[in-house]
């Protein structure tokens, strides 16, 4: 101990060689003494093992009591920094107002402006892509805001341009690389939101959130702002095939309570997410987003900001009276809308709703979401994940075209042809939900 702590270059490994419950002599190197009391006599005989008094309760040596009345030697301490602190706040009382805002978790006025726009009807734009943009649209009004990845940052496109790595050498910069370990990446994401003062993100292919599944459980327990970024969303993965193609896994980062979960549907979308993720303090957020470009849809510009906020929203067919509501998230929102259009083309009302979270959306009062999803009216959801889950919103006598199975080797969009992900088959599966239900069509 004494040489790891004297080395300064680099870090040190102590490698013990240690027995599970040292000195009980009926339990000592048992599994019987990870999970369960020693027991009355177990305990007198270890005691005897070591020496001590056998009937005594509870016992501090003095060596123990006397090395930890040391500790009041930290008062001086506090108080000698303390007035370190007031001295350099007197002396530099902008950069200290700046560091009380960054500890308090408070944002600067007015830095959702720095937020970027997309036109629909321009060039098609993976949200990874936009993400990127985004990221970097709001670094220079966020200086808290640092992270990186699990050895991804040019394919999830989470670096900060223009700012460098950071290092023990270079401790201002932005950028951090965390190797090929994401639960290392996801645990120290939660050592930095506890630390305070910064805003950090990590990020990979959302395949791979398994294996960061219990740090993200532990930072929602925490209830810490950490932000992570999925990218590679589904099956239009593509050429890497099933082992890559996440089906689960967005199923399954639902399921952690106080993680909230935002698939966005195109760049505007992205955009909206960055500011749930940014803006959100009592617990981690997801950002799901995709490998494949997807077109900037009609109407986000204008409904997004509001809309992810919310959780979910009318995207188009806003009437009164659907005979058909259309519900998905992420890429598949340009599905039903695709979809929606066919349907009025056969005289048929249909309705087209974006879930990027259920989370939030779940957290809205009863009447927004009886606005969005209207009672009586049958729906239909479309996801290319499994359909656990979506059952809640669609109800009963509602129907998911979702994943239940593995995706398969070959382009993104081949293998969405090819599992019914297209426009003729959410239509066939809106209609005969019409004709089953007896709903207007």
């Amino acid at each position: 101990m004494a040489a790891a702590s004297a080395e300064a270059d680099r870090p040190t490994l102590i490698a013990v060689r240690s027995h599970i419950a040292w000195g009980a002599p009926a339990k000592q190197d048992t599994a019987d003494a990870h999970g369960a009391p020693l027991g009355a006599d177990e305990v007198r005989a270890t005691k005897r093992a070591y020496g001590w008094p056998e009937d005594e309760a509870f016992r501090v040596p003095d060596q123990v009591r006397e090395h930890c009345r040391q500790t009041e030697r930290g008062r001086a301490a506090e108080a000698a920094w303390t007035a370190r602190l007031e001295g350099w706040r007197r002396q530099h009382p902008d950069l200290a107002e700046e560091w009380r805002r960054r500890l308090s978790g408070a944002l600067p006025e007015g830095w959702a402006a720095s937020l970027p726009g997309f036109a629909p009807g321009g060039k098609e734009i993976a949200t990874r892509v936009a993400s990127g943009k985004v990221l970097n649209a709001i670094a220079g009004r966020l200086p808290e805001l640092l992270g990186g990845s699990a050895d991804l940052a040019p394919s999830c496109k989470t670096l900060i341009e223009g700012s460098g790595d950071l290092t023990a050498a270079a401790p201002g910069e932005r950028n951090l690389h965390f190797g090929i370990r994401e639960h290392g990446m996801a645990a120290i994401l939660s050592g930095l939101a506890l630390h305070g003062g910064i805003r950090p993100y990590g990020s990979t292919f959302l395949v791979f959130a398994d294996y960061m599944r219990p740090a993200i459980r532990l930072a929602a327990m925490m209830g810490l702002p950490v932000i992570y970024v999925f990218t590679h969303d589904s099956i239009w993965v593509g050429e890497d095939g099933p082992t890559h193609q996440p089906v689960e896994q967005l199923a399954a980062l639902r399921t952690i309570p106080n993680l909230t979960v935002v698939r966005p549907a195109d760049a505007n979308e992205t955009a909206a997410a960055w500011r749930v993720a940014v803006e959100r303090r009592q617990g981690p957020t997801a950002l799901v987003l995709s490998r494949q470009n997807l077109a900037v849809l009609a109407g986000t510009a204008e409904l997004a900001a509001a809309g992810v906020a919310a959780g979910a929203y009318v995207l188009a067919g806003g009437g009164d009276d659907p005979a058909v509501v259309l519900i998905a998230s992420g890429s598949e929102v340009a599905l039903v809308a695709a979809a929606r259009e066919a349907l009025a083309a056969r005289g048929v009302a249909a309705r087209a709703v974006s879930m990027p979270s259920w989370e939030l959306f779940a957290a809205e009062p009863a009447a927004v979401r009886e606005a969005v999803l209207p009672a009586g009216v049958p729906r239909l959801a479309v996801e290319a994940g499994v359909s656990m889950g979506w059952c809640r919103w669609v109800g009963e006598g509602g129907e998911v075209l979702g994943l239940d199975r593995f995706g398969a080797s070959a382009p993104g969009a081949v293998v969405s042809e090819q599992l019914g992900f297209t426009v003729e088959a959410v239509v066939a599966r809106a209609l005969a939900l019409i004709e089953g239900r007896g709903a207007r069509g």
